[in-house]
Formats: C-alpha cells, structure tokens, sequence
C-alpha cells in the first residue's frame, strides 16, 4: 500500500490555485486521498452492507435495482384548476408521485379572501380554503393509486385533513393512501418563517398527526423533516445535516414523551434534503446522514426494528443555487445535484426547472426538469449497481468527517437543553446566517466562481419564455369562496368548528376534529383562526 511520504509530489497548476481548495462545510480537500485516510475505517462497522446496519449504503438491499427512486415534480400555481392541469401533464409526462406547494396565505392559515392575503393568493403555490378547492385539485386522479407529497407545515393537520376527506369523497380507503405531509415547523422557526402558533402547541400538532395517521392512515409518512430549507438560507452541508437530525431528535422525544411507541411512530418519519453542487459532498452528505440517524434512533432512543433505523428521504435540487443571468446553464447544475443525489441513495427526487430563478416554470422547463431524472434512471447506468462509490479514499473519508462535524453540532445543541433552546437563543439561526455571509463574501472575492455570474458573463442575455399567471385567478378564487359560505349549513359548520375549539383546550387528538370541520365546510383560515384563539401565535425572537 502506497504511503504518502512515498507518494510524489502534486503540484496545483493552472486557474484552480486562485479557488477555496475547501467543501463548502470548509473541509480541506487534499489533492489526493489514499488508503491512509481510511486507517481507522472498519467496513463493517461504519460502512456494511446496504439494507443493513448502519445503511450507509442504503436502506434498501437491492436499493434502484428494485425500484427506481420516486420521480417527483413540485408543482402549483394559481387556482385548483390550473394546478390541476400541471399535475396531469406530469403524469403523462411520467412522473411517478405528485409534490403540492401551496400558496402562501395556505401556509399561514389565512383564508383568500383575507386583506393579508391580498396580491399573494396563488402567487407561489395553490390557493386551497375549502374541501372544494381539494377536490377540485386532484379531480380525476385516484388518490389510491399516486403517493402524493404536501409541503405544509404550520396547517398541515388541516390539509391532511381535507386529503383524507377528499379521499374518502373518491370512495377510497384511507388506510390505503400513501404519500408525505411535511410537517416539519421546528425549520419554519430556524430558517423559514411560515410559523402561526408557539413552538409548545405547535409540537403538540405535530404529534397528534403522528399518532392519528398511525392508527387511520398507516401508509402516509407523518413528517418530513427538512434540512432543504436551512440549506436554501444558506447553511453548510455540515450544518444541514446536523440541524436536521437535530429536529429529528426533537419530533422524536415528542413523540415519546406524548406516550407514543417508537417503534410504531418511527418507520413512518422521512427527512427532506438539498442537493447542492458540490458534487462529491452532497454524496458523502447523505451517506453520513443516514449512518447517524441509525445510531441515534438505535442507541439513544433504544428502537429494536430496523425499519426505525432507517433514513428515508426525499431530494429535491438546489433552488438557491439557479441564477437568472443564463438560465440554460441551470439545466446542467440540476443535472448534477439530482445524479448526487440518486448516488447518495435518494427515494425521491424533485428537479428544479431552469427558468425557476424567473417565475415558476413553463411546462417545457418542468418537462426537462423531469426528462434529466429520466435520462439518470434509464441511460445513465447509475441504477445498475448500489452505492456505486463506496470504498471511494475520498467519498469515506468525507463522509467521516461530515459525520464528525456534525456530531459537535449535535453535541452544542444538546448541551444547550436541545433544539427548542438552541432556537429560543438564536444559535441555529445565527451559525446559518454566518455561513450565508462567508459564502457570501467568497462570491464576492471570486474565491467561488457562479458560472455567468461572477465569471463567464454574457454581455447581451438572450431571453427565454416564461410562466405568466392568470390575473383573475384571485378575484375568481375569493368569489368561489364567498359563495361557499354563503350555501352552507350553518349548523354543522359552527358545531363543527366549536369541537375543534374544545378539542384544543383539552388535550384530545386534534385529527378528528378538523377533519370533520373540513367535511362541514369550514375553511382553512376559519381553523387557523379558532386554534389562534386557544393557542397564540408565535413572535420571532430578533437575532443580532
């Protein structure tokens, strides 16, 4: 075996000596990696057998030679109807689950007809205020047979709610549905914003929707928790995968201290990631966060089935990292976080659309978008074999150190009394905003070249077509929602809106309630409203 006191010396030559030799965590990349990196490496421990303990190589055995991973395209713009139609034109376009993004009003539980909701109905995502609007989205789609992801957080229990009773309204079972509720409000405090109730009674959301889908929707994933949106603000690899497992101790304790089994709530948890460009880092990411996540639910939560120990987790590309200035060259950015992302063993994928730094796609952009998932799975040879760069000197030793950083991060955190102290001191939200500032500063030195941005510009840019929302959608969607409660049955609206209220104050499951409440016609912001009053709502802590 080569020693590298024997090795010759490696000289930078070229351009490249003028750049940050550094991941974006700040890990020192050598110019060459060598079995002396891995002295301490046991394969059994540390890396194993995929379907296996510790699953650095995947929670799978045979991982893409069984099954492709979910080709997933986030997607809703305006209305029902038109999300409706995007979501139709993926199907045929072979997508294989569908991903909701929702409006903002939607987000915060304020209804479309609300004056804070006024020129944002519709603008990022779906507009959705009654069950109507529900079934009008997924009108023609049998709900049985797709997994549908929601990114929803603060109302999540109601637009799992209204899934569930549109569901029920197709004739299915729920008990067969499959799909994901994000649910994750811890990263809404951190990185976010889309927060309406204090962190206490919105953790207790949380866990009734752990515990009601347990018990009535046995397939759905209860959460998703979500280092992608700390990423987009601007943390580093390391740090994604430290504050995201970090809120995933926290959901767990939870969901213990609640009087759940872990061993019944935990195969249900899925995480959600970034992919970034640096190409070989976000592989050796994901691989140190699913070895971390096994010890952690194995050694300090004590779970006994393998199937708790294991990270399942969704990707989706980097958001952040499309430029407005030669948008075609996002395609090849997307390319290669989503091919990082299947490397590092992914169950989903979302791939952003080129224009995306513009407006929200075109369907020519949402179509190649979906087309480089497609050229991965099928042309690339990728899926032909598992964890293809395990034993890489340079892939382990990186996961290994991603894992030690991470693990002091933890360390931090835990020392502080846990996440929700960590949040209360602005220590998360401080260690993001830092990195956003040193990357930030290294653009600006061009020590980190942004192809088109900082370097290679073009002088005259070419345009491209782009999305251009129907103006009318909002005035359209505040007269549909009048209309609705000027036709319903008072009764069993106000009835069903008081349980929710009374559900709230003693401490009963929240799920029943609300789904009844959306079955009677109340609204997503009536909800929100009337846990408002039982619950307050959160005020952000200032961090200087």
């Amino acid at each position: 075996m080569a020693d590298k006191d024997v090795l010759p010396e490696i000289k930078n030559n070229g351009p490249s000596q003028t750049l940050d030799q550094r991941t974006s965590s700040h890990i020192s990349v050598h110019p060459l990696y060598t079995p002396a990196d891995l002295s301490g490496l046991d394969y059994d421990r540390d890396v194993g057998y995929p379907g296996q303990f510790p699953y650095t190589r995947g929670v799978q055995t045979t991982m893409y030679r069984g099954r492709l991973w979910t080709m997933r395209q986030y997607a809703g713009m305006g209305d029902a109807e038109e999300s409706n139609k995007r979501y139709k034109y993926l199907l045929d376009a072979g997508t294989t689950g569908l991903s909701v993004a929702f409006d903002l009003p939607t987000q915060i539980g304020m209804d479309s007809d609300s004056p804070m909701a006024m020129g944002e109905v519709g603008k990022v995502g779906v507009a959705i205020d009654s069950i109507e609007d529900m079934q009008r989205l997924f009108d023609g789609i049998p709900l049985e047979k797709i997994t549908t992801s929601m990114t929803i957080n603060a109302t999540a229990a109601i637009l799992l709610a209204l899934y569930i009773a549109v569901a029920k309204r197709q004739g299915s079972d729920p008990r067969k549905l499959g799909g994901t509720v994000q649910n994750d409000i811890l990263k809404e405090y951190i990185a976010r914003g889309t927060y309406i109730y204090p962190p206490a009674q919105a953790m207790r959301i949380v866990t009734d929707i752990f515990a009601y889908a347990n018990q009535h929707v046995p397939e759905w994933n209860t959460i998703s928790i979500s280092g992608y949106h700390m990423r987009e603000a601007g943390c580093t690899a390391v740090q994604e995968v430290a504050f995201t497992l970090a809120n995933g101790i926290t959901y767990v304790q939870a969901a213990i201290d609640a009087g759940l089994d872990v061993d019944k709530f935990a195969p249900r948890l899925s995480f959600f990631f970034n992919s970034m460009s640096n190409f070989l880092e976000e592989v050796a990411k994901f691989r140190a966060a699913r070895r971390m996540w096994a010890r952690i639910m194995r050694d300090q939560f004590g779970a006994k089935s393998p199937r708790s120990w294991m990270l399942r987790f969704h990707t989706q590309t980097a958001g952040s990292s499309l430029t407005a200035q030669q948008p075609e060259n996002n395609i090849v950015r997307t390319a290669l976080q989503a091919l990082a992302a299947v490397l590092g063993g992914t169950q989903s994928l979302h791939t952003n659309s080129y224009d995306e730094a513009l407006s929200l796609p075109t369907e020519q952009a949402v179509r190649v978008a979906l087309r480089t998932q497609q050229i991965i799975a099928y042309e690339s040879g990728v899926p032909q074999t598992i964890d293809p760069l395990a034993g890489s000197y340079y892939v382990e030793s990186l996961t290994n150190e991603i894992e030690k950083q991470a693990l002091v991060y933890l360390d931090k955190i835990d020392a502080m009394g846990g996440t929700l102290k960590a949040i209360e001191r602005g220590f998360v939200q401080q260690e993001i905003q830092n990195a956003a500032y040193e990357y930030q500063q290294a653009v600006d030195r061009l020590e980190q070249v942004v192809v088109g941005v900082n370097r290679f510009e073009q002088e005259q840019e070419k345009s491209i077509d782009i999305f251009h929302a129907n103006e009318d959608l909002e005035r359209q969607q505040v007269e549909r929602l009048r209309e609705l409660r000027a036709r319903r049955d008072r009764g069993p609206w106000e009835a069903s809106l008081k349980a929710v209220e009374d559900a709230a104050h003693s401490g009963a499951n929240l799920m029943p309630a609300i789904i009844i409440a959306v079955e009677s016609y109340a609204t997503v912001g009536e909800i929100s409203d009337t846990l408002r009053r039982v619950f307050g709502e959160y005020k952000e802590a200032v961090v200087i």
